[in-house]
């Protein structure tokens, strides 16, 4: 059987998805190469990856994708792990060094500013708050902070940012505090075409749904694994990925992602709006999809 080829990240809140991928059987079914979100999705753009961990917001520029239904990288409250970190107050901030290595995180930071939705400073209106400029750079905060007057952090970085410092805003907690609604940041993507000719295609969506649960059964160990490669203690980790990651694409987690599909594209961040379509779940039925109008 060819193995299809999936693109991942090495960050820590994609270990529990990666479970049987890394310690099981898929190791056998599956061609995994490691690599940034933003790549993820451009090799699946250029086909030379059949499934990979995006995104959400890539999934409306790449025509062609399905998606793994009811597997994300989601949050329903504080994340922690997307962050705003600035040196000043939010009114005074003017520039804006973001990690480009994901799209989804700078896209929400920018409907959040738009919105007025970071708490502590004035709401965009006439003569209010204006639009910072945004300026792409590595992942360093204290580069960042040296050339602009905030950062947009993702990842395990923004996890040992020390919030004693600086003005810091969990993206994911200010999203939920004025919609009400969580927020989906990544989730993976398939090409259709890859999906064609997967000989046990109507097995493959439960074959990643069971690495997932497999990964959050084994919280312990995943928590000896990647304390000292993030710099956390196993407490951290632990707490991280089951208390502020959701890793489930649920009605609500959905909805809320139908909301950020709806602003990315009013805002004009996004070319299109489509509502997601899902692979078939483990019954072999597709998922039902939410849609704004």
């Amino acid at each position: 059987m060819k193995r299809l080829k999936i693109s991942a990240i090495s960050y820590l809140n994609t270990a529990p998805l990666m479970w049987d991928f890394d310690h099981g059987e898929l190791r056998r079914k599956f061609e995994v190469h490691y690599t940034l979100p933003s790549a993820c999705a451009e090799e699946l753009r250029a086909g030379s990856a059949d499934i990979g961990i995006i995104p959400t917001i890539a999934y409306q520029t790449i025509p062609e994708l399905a998606v793994i239904p009811d597997v994300a990288i989601a949050a329903k409250a504080a994340v922690r792990s997307i962050v705003l970190v600035s040196k000043t107050p939010l009114g005074s901030i003017k520039t804006v060094a973001a990690d480009s290595s994901s799209r989804t995180s700078v896209a929400l930071l920018q409907i959040l500013f738009r919105n007025g939705w970071l708490r502590g400073g004035a709401a965009p209106a006439e003569g209010g708050q204006p639009f910072p400029r945004f300026v792409s750079h590595q992942p360093e905060l204290k580069k960042m902070l040296r050339v602009c007057d905030a950062a947009l952090l993702i990842g395990d970085p923004a996890l040992l940012v020390d919030r004693t410092k600086y003005h810091v805003w969990d993206l994911a907690e200010e999203w939920n505090h004025f919609t009400g609604k969580p927020f989906v940041f990544a989730f993976w993507g398939m090409r259709k075409a890859a999906l064609d000719v997967y000989p046990e295609r109507e097995q493959l969506a439960g074959q990643f749904q069971q690495s997932r649960d497999h990964g959050l059964s084994h919280i312990d160990d995943l928590a000896r694994e990647w304390s000292p490669r993030a710099g956390l203690t196993e407490a951290e980790v632990k707490t991280y990925l089951t208390k502020n990651i959701d890793y489930s694409l649920d009605a609500e987690n959905l909805s809320g992602l139908n909301l950020f599909f709806h602003l990315a594209h009013e805002f004009g961040m996004t070319e299109s709006n489509r509502p997601v379509t899902f692979i078939a779940d483990k019954s072999g039925e597709p998922a039902a999809v939410e849609t704004i109008g």
